[in-house]
């Protein structure tokens, strides 16, 4: 049985577009990366997030995979990443149905480890997540963009 907490994720669902634009490390920056994404449910109690990237993506990863899920006792939603390099992080997030200015929901997602501090922060509607990654190399008092990360909704997956 889906806790509330992990049920307001639905909106995450589907089948999506991706375009990955203004990354720092393509040249040039503001040239799009297509790929595409699929997010879908385990069972009922982990949102699954897989997502490739296409055409020259430089250094970027082109194959990423994030698992969704909750921690009842600590109130706390969490997300682990791994890509084909091999590389695995454990995130906070946070998921508020109504956390930004335009009344989107506010999909957040932060690291903080020794090497370095990311987050990725993002408005979520029922057929578009734009977001950007962000890095710190000074445990978070200043921040750079990394990238755009645009989804738009193909399907909803059903």
């Amino acid at each position: 049985m889906r806790s509330e907490a992990m049920r307001r994720l639905d909106v995450l669902t589907g089948d999506w577009d991706v375009t990955m634009r203004d990354a720092w490390f393509l040249g040039p920056e503001e040239q799009p990366v297509p790929g595409r994404a699929k997010i879908e449910w385990l069972a009922d109690a982990f949102v699954v997030v897989r997502w490739t990237m296409g055409g020259d993506v430089g250094p970027a990863t082109s194959e990423m995979v994030l698992a969704l899920g909750r921690s009842d006792v600590r109130d706390a939603h969490a997300a682990l990443y791994h890509d084909e390099r091999g590389v695995s992080r454990v995130l906070d997030m946070t998921f508020d149905p109504a956390g930004s200015a335009s009344g989107a929901a506010r999909w957040v997602l932060t690291r903080e480890d020794p090497d370095m501090f990311q987050r990725f922060v993002a408005d979520v509607t029922t057929d578009r997540i734009a977001g950007r990654w962000e890095a710190s190399d000074d445990r978070g008092s200043t921040w750079r963009k990394d990238f755009d990360l645009i989804f738009e909704r193909t399907s909803n997956g059903a």
